[in-house]
């Protein structure tokens, strides 16, 4: 039943008019948006805009991110520090290990309907904790045998693959969510098919602090 109000709410003609007003930069200038404040974080060039009374002022009347971030929980990768962005910027989802639940891929979608950004970056990282987790196996407690369940595919698909094993899973289960989200009808199927939302997968770098676009 949530589910269905839901996907009535987000395709919902003044939904659809929100999107179209919202405009924005294209997905490609979006991602060159992002790239280039990942590259003024990296080498401690932090602009630090949008960040002031002015701007809190402003996005209080409505909100027009220019890109939608899948990123995992870890606390040393908060998408907003890492493309130099602020208030308003950026819709970020977060989950341990950037999974893309029912929850997750709904407010993926209202962001599109509803908000108007054109991009979706699936943000994995390095060392992470909840894919290395998962490649150790066990029983794991609660509820975290969800969350394992959803990132053993990439695990499994990587076992026996020459090179760093748990940063080949990383890259393995960024582009198994890229593949699911692509995919998911009716929103963000129709709107990749269309061209009016791109979905890509990244990797962050804990040690230099690079963004990494993976194909």
């Amino acid at each position: 039943m949530r589910n269905s109000y839901l996907l009535m709410l987000l395709t919902t003609p003044l939904f659809a008019q929100h999107a179209a007003e919202a405009g924005g930069p294209s997905a490609d200038a979006a991602l060159k948006m992002l790239l280039d404040g990942n590259q003024r974080y990296a080498a401690n060039r932090l602009t630090h805009s949008h960040q002031d009374a002015a701007r809190r002022g402003e996005v209080a009347k409505g909100q027009h991110p220019f890109a939608a971030v899948l990123g995992c929980s870890d606390s040393r990768v908060p998408p907003e520090v890492v493309f130099d962005e602020g208030l308003g910027d950026l819709f970020t989802v977060r989950v341990a290990g950037n999974v893309a639940t029912d929850d997750v891929v709904a407010s993926l979608e209202y962001a599109v309907a509803h908000l108007g950004p054109k991009l979706i970056v699936v943000l994995g990282h390095e060392r992470c904790g909840a894919v290395d987790a998962t490649m150790k196996g066990g029983a794991p407690e609660g509820h975290l045998a969800a969350l394992v369940d959803r990132i053993r595919p990439a695990t499994d698909a990587v076992k026996g693959k020459p090179g760093d094993t748990l940063d080949l899973a990383v890259r393995q289960n960024v582009a198994n969510v890229v593949k699911q989200l692509r995919a998911t009808q009716p929103i963000l199927a129709k709107d990749v098919a269309s061209g009016a939302v791109k979905i890509v997968g990244a990797r962050y770098d804990l040690d230099s602090g690079l963004v990494e676009i993976l194909k």
